[in-house]
């Protein structure tokens, strides 16, 4: 039996800019929800969420942790994610799963880069959310700027339910606009002491003209509340809260909470918002997939009655279990030994163990239901993003979508003997993190490891020391430049090859376009009639993906083609699969070389915040690594550079920015879009993949 009816479940993440106070957060609500009964500090290093030791020794999040608590009869399953953003993709896959979201902003900081990259993710997969401002009791807070920049940055309608009882070093709690009260934590440091007593004379007024600000954004999403306003009736809390609710899954505006989560003051009203104003499973539209052969569109309600879907959203090795998948189930339910069908890879599996999680901890479950989070332990193949069902009512849910990774370096171990265990803890990593990807170097044959960051990569190498026991020694980290044609050509492969008895013979002839960027490769077949057998064609486009993962200007993978076969010729003794394989990849070489290849290099995206003394010193760099500033803008007293820049000339940039501003500058970057390398680089580049040049150090 289900211990939570699928209405009182919430699935919630909570995303922010790193140092937001994401995981102090979380840590309070786990604290006054009962889970733990010592609040973890993230500057101490005992954070349960920040269970890995890197997470602990840096004090950033890395890998996003789930975990259940209850509150008010509610079952809240909570994902603490990172805020850096090398570590994006596990906010992404992430909000994939989640029906709600909390968006921590720092009261002094307001919205920052990695905020506006979160709210853009949670956009994309429409995913209702509550923005909690955070550190008002730090100077400089200013929640007045913040709910501004919502509106100005996030493009969001912000609905402020609370306001600050006090400010800085004086903010002892907030003003509940909902149902009129104080809420005063007074000088109490657990925060478990609070008093909740009408609104003082001296803040009575302020309190009414927001409330009537609030009451009018709500009136815009119901009409009986309108009505009620606009007559001069009482509006009850109920009413309030009600209105709230519906326009906030609706996507309509946010509501704006305060509060100062190290000082144990605002998470109780943070808990009981999670409950009131975020979904339920329930409160989403069904989850829409495909059927696995015919294609058709399937639709899953989130009700235990409803045949079983799931979707694996992360992969963990743990020391002791092995590999742990986690999922969301979306409809039915499962319990220890049934068959689960994984339709992306047309495979069964029975169901051995079945986890709920908290943090690295676990607990044993017997069933899960529709609308949990939970883990299965021991089932051998399953990927991130791959869908779980029945056989007999199987369905495809769309996958997780990952950003490509811009940064290689090569990879060794310390010790020759090593490099079976090094193949086997990448591997495993692979399987972990979809943005880490591995690849031999073509001219060199040395091992290269793909990443989204320099910090990124650090982490990887820490944790192939520290979990599998393999030293290594990292090559200088690469840009990951890609390679793609700007003009349609034709080519033409052919593959012959006599030695005594059964020869080798494949022929085809292959049109080649560019497409925009970003779409990848696509094939088409329109080749005549019985130019060649069908089951020589994908023979053909296997050579053709080969050819493309090596490029034709200097090695780097060719991306955003369409590549049509049109005609070809075969032998009744001697083609073969290999033949026709070779045959595509010679066809791809000899097309693309008269279709005008040239080189992709990443661009990002730059916000560099500095007192305004030092502004034309770091304009003066940027507009030297090739920089193009888009805008400045001032905040709390800092300039605020933002502009695009090469990730080439990116490499040491902090080291840099401290000198430039003695310390007092600091910046964040992230992937923007591969743009066309100017041809004086991309000369470079080419020169010394080939060797004609040394490498700069």
């Amino acid at each position: 039996m289900r211990s939570c009816p699928v209405e009182r479940v919430r699935n919630i993440g909570i995303m922010a800019h790193i140092d937001a106070g994401k995981t102090t957060t979380t840590e309070r609500i786990l604290f006054y929800t009962g889970n733990t009964y010592k609040m973890g500090e993230v500057d101490e290093g005992t954070a349960v969420m920040d269970w890995m030791v890197q997470e602990q020794e840096r004090g950033i999040t890395i890998t996003s942790a789930a975990t259940t608590c209850h509150w008010n009869d509610h079952r809240v399953n909570i994902i603490d994610t990172p805020g850096h953003v090398d570590f994006t993709a596990e906010v992404e896959r992430s909000l994939r799963v989640l029906d709600g979201a909390i968006i921590i902003l720092c009261g002094v900081g307001c919205v920052e880069p990695q905020t506006e990259t979160v709210w853009r993710q949670a956009d994309r997969y429409r995913v209702p959310r509550i923005v909690y401002i955070n550190k008002m009791d730090r100077v400089g807070a200013d929640p007045e700027t913040a709910v501004k920049m919502i509106r100005t940055r996030l493009n969001a309608r912000p609905l402020v339910i609370q306001t600050p009882l006090g400010r800085e070093e004086t903010f002892r709690g907030v003003i509940d606009l909902v149902g009129m009260k104080e809420i005063d934590w007074g000088s109490d440091l657990l925060g478990t002491d609070f008093t909740v007593r009408e609104i003082s004379e001296e803040n009575k007024e302020e309190a009414r003209a927001r409330r009537n600000e609030m009451i009018e954004i709500l009136s815009d999403v119901d009409d009986a509340l309108m009505e009620k306003y606009l007559s001069g009736a009482e509006i009850s809390a109920p009413e309030i809260k009600r209105a709230i609710r519906k326009g906030t899954i609706s996507l309509q505006f946010v509501p704006v909470m305060m509060g100062a989560s190290f000082r144990n003051k605002g998470v109780h009203p943070l808990l009981d918002a999670i409950v009131d104003f975020l979904p339920s499973p329930q409160d989403i539209l069904p989850v829409v997939g495909h059927h696995p052969r015919t294609l058709e569109p399937e639709i899953r309600k989130a009700a235990d009655a409803e045949p079983f879907s799931a979707l694996v959203f992360k992969i963990m090795t743990d020391p002791f279990i092995g590999s742990l998948a986690y999922f969301r189930v979306y409809s039915g339910k499962a319990k220890i030994g049934t068959v689960l069908y994984n339709s992306s890879k047309d495979e069964e599996e029975r169901v051995s163990r079945l986890l709920e999680m908290h943090a690295n901890k676990r607990k044993e479950l017997k069933e899960v239901y529709a609308g949990d989070i939970a883990a299965l332990a021991s089932m051998k193949n399953l990927s991130t993003g791959d869908t779980l069902c029945l056989r007999s009512q199987p369905i495809v849910l769309e996958s997780i979508k990952f950003p490509d990774p811009v940064i290689s370096a090569t990879i060794e171990p310390r010790a020759k003997v090593e490099h079976v265990k090094l193949a086997g803890a990448l591997k495993k990593l692979i399987r972990e993190d979809p943005t880490f990807k591995v690849a031999q170097d073509p001219q060199t044959g040395q091992t290269l490891v793909y990443g989204m960051g320099e910090l990124h990569l650090e982490i990887i190498m820490d944790r192939l020391n520290r979990e599998f026991g393999v030293q290594t020694h990292l090559g200088k980290p690469q840009v990951a430049y890609k390679e793609t044609l700007l003009q349609p050509a034709e080519g033409e492969g052919q593959y012959i090859r006599q030695t005594g008895g059964r020869g080798q013979y494949g022929h085809c002839r292959i049109a080649v376009q560019p497409l925009e960027r970003g779409k990848g490769f696509v094939f088409a077949d329109e080749k005549r009639g019985g130019a060649i057998p069908r089951e020589y064609v994908s023979s053909v486009r296997d050579g053709v993906r080969e050819a493309m993962e090596v490029g034709i200007l200097a090695g780097f993978p060719l991306v955003d083609v369409k590549v049509t076969l049109i005609d070809g010729t075969w032998h009744e003794v001697d083609s073969t699969p290999l033949a026709f394989k070779i045959a595509g990849s010679l066809a791809f070489r000899d097309a693309a070389a008269a279709a005008k290849p040239v080189l992709l290099e990443p661009l990002m995206q730059l916000e560099v915040v500095t007192p305004d003394d030092y502004l034309g010193g770091i304009v003066g760099d940027l507009n030297a690594r090739r920089g193009k500033i888009g805008g400045m803008e001032m905040r709390g007293g800092s300039r605020v550079i933002k502009g695009l820049v090469p990730l080439a000339e990116m490499f040491g940039y902090a080291t840099v920015l401290r000198t430039l501003t003695q310390g007092r500058g600091v910046f964040s970057m992230e992937f923007f879009r591969y743009e066309i390398a100017p041809p004086q680089v991309a000369e470079e580049i080419i020169a010394r993949i080939e060797g004609r040049i040394p490498v700069h150090h």
